[in-house]
Parts: structure tokens; C-alpha cells; sequence
């Protein structure tokens, strides 16, 4: 589910010709100003609308996705988790830009760009629905000197002692082993404190319910891809998160539905995870 809805309010419009809700098809579009007011034009196929309007403005309102639903895609369901939130928050940065984001999120948003922490090592979602970026190595760096912070609060000082080697040798097999062994139970701190399953706010990948206004009084919008609302992972399966080590899982099964509770346990290595069965 995408964590933001952007609204377009047209001030003081005047509408002619005739919409086609069902049309579909090439869309043509023209813009310009008349005077003291603007002027958008669309063509549906043989039909034209035109939009007289004075002032554009644009609301975005922004939702908690650390409390929304995503794929479940299993194995490393903790770190498929912090994945998706931090792919999540790099979409809105690039979207919708930093002003939309807190100072604790521009922060955390060059975890993206740390192989060990994204879909490179552990995908959050089937692979059709992946939407992959460009990692440059100076944020590269940014993101392993925020995940090192993280470590170092999570007083995880074997992981800081792992990221500062990865720093030094960026190879595919370090890589590969950083991922790996953060699912091991004893750098669960690290990955508890980095989505904030606390709640802590700020600094943690969680973000807080806000809405936001922007004033445009003129130009274009340009529409950006976004991520697939109400994605559900290969097997149908929509997991969200309950409570803290906890998911609540929902699987529709022809007209029968079926609740299942993800329950993270600590093992003696690896992070473990229990699904139970919950009767309605």
C-alpha cells in the first residue's frame, strides 16, 4: 500500500466539453495561460475537454507505513520487513522530495543504497513488482556510516566491527555475508531499533501521520511510478505488522477467511518464525 495520497484542486475552474469515464485509450494533452488564468486541454480520442482554471494546488497526505500492509514473502520475514520500509521511504524521498520528509528520514533514507539492506539480498516483494535504483557509491557510504550509527545504539559493536569491514571490501561475498548474519539472533537489536517496532518516532522507520498542503498556481504535476496499492505476495498473502516481534497475517481462501500470527522468536543463531493459526 502506497503510505501517501496526492490530491490536485483546481481553483476557480471552469469545465467544457465532455469527459469520458470509460474511455481508454491515447491521451493528448496541451497547456497554457490566458491572461490571469490557465488553461489545460485533454483529448479523448474525437472528444476534448478543456479546464479554465486559476490556481492549482496540490495536498499530499502522508500515513504511518510502518503500520500498512506489504508482501510476505518467506524466509528472513524481519529483514524482508526492514526492506520494504526502508524501500518505502525511499520512494516518497525521490517522489515526493525531502520536504515531505522528517530530518530523522532524510537520514535513514541512504540505507536504500546498502546492498546488504535492500532487495539485493532480500527481496520484500515478488520480483514483477520490484522497482530497482541506482546505488552510487558516495551514498553507498552515507548508508553504511548511518547503519554503523544504528549499530552503535543498538550497542551491536560485532555488527559495527562487520560494516567497517564491508566498508573497506564492498565485494558481492561481503555483501552476502552481512546480510546473512544479521538474522542471527544476536544482532536482532540492530534490526529492532532500525524499523522501530517500538515506536520511537523520529530516526526510526517509522513515520507519523501528517498532512501537508502545497500551494501551485501554475505548471504541470509530473506524475511519478509509484508502488502497487494493496499488493498481496505470490501465495496471496498480506502480512501487517500486529506488535512488536509480532505480524498479523491475512490470507483470503475462496469466500473463507483465515487469520495467521507470524510470532519472531530468538534461537540460538537465527531469528525464528512461528506461524499459528488464529480461529475467527
Amino acid at each position: 500500500m502506497i503510505p501517501w495520497r496526492v490530491f490536485l484542486f483546481f481553483r476557480e475552474a471552469i469545465f467544457t466539453g465532455t469527459y469520458k469515464k470509460d474511455y481508454e485509450g491515447k491521451l493528448d494533452a496541451s497547456y497554457d495561460r490566458d491572461q490571469n488564468r490557465y488553461v489545460l486541454g485533454v483529448r479523448q480520442g474525437d472528444s476534448v475537454i478543456t479546464l479554465f482554471y486559476q490556481k492549482l494546488e496540490l495536498e499530499v497526505n502522508l500515513y504511518n507505513y510502518g503500520e500498512i500492509a506489504h508482501f510476505w514473502v518467506p524466509r528472513y520475514e524481519n529483514l524482508r520487513q526492514l526492506e520494504f520500509r526502508i524501500a518505502v521511504l525511499w520512494d516518497k524521498y525521490t517522489y515526493l522530495g525531502e520536504n515531505y520528509c522528517s530530518e530523522g528520514e532524510k537520514h535513514l533514507v541512504h540505507l536504500a543504497d546498502v546492498p546488504a539492506l535492500n532487495f539485493c539480498s532480500y527481496c520484500a516483494a515478488p520480483e514483477p513488482y520490484m522497482v530497482p535504483h541506482e546505488m552510487p557509491k558516495e551514498s553507498f557510504l552515507q548508508g553504511l556510516d548511518v547503519m554503523e550509527q544504528l549499530a552503535k545504539q543498538a550497542k551491536d559493536w560485532l555488527l559495527v566491527g562487520w560494516i567497517r569491514f564491508y566498508r573497506r571490501h564492498p565485494s558481492t561475498i561481503v555483501t552476502r555475508w552481512v546480510a546473512h548474519v544479521l538474522n542471527h539472533s544476536i544482532h536482532f537489536g540492530f534490526v529492532k531499533n532500525t524499523y522501530g517496532n517500538d515506536q520511537k518516532g523520529d530516526g526510526h522507520l517509522s513515520a507519523t501521520p501528517v498532512r501537508k498542503k502545497a500551494e501551485r498556481t501554475a505548471g504541470t504535476v509530473s506524475e511519478k511510478s509509484k508502488r502497487t496499492e494493496g499488493r498481496t505476495g505470490k501465495d496471496g498473502r498480506i502480512c501487517r505488522n500486529c506488535a512488536a516481534g509480532s505480524h498479523l497475517q491475512l490470507q483470503k481462501d475462496q469466500l473463507d477467511l483465515k487469520v495467521y500470527l507470524l510470532v519472531s522468536r530468538q534461537g540460538m543463531v537465527n531469528q525464528k518464525i512461528q506461524v499459528e493459526e488464529i480461529e475467527l
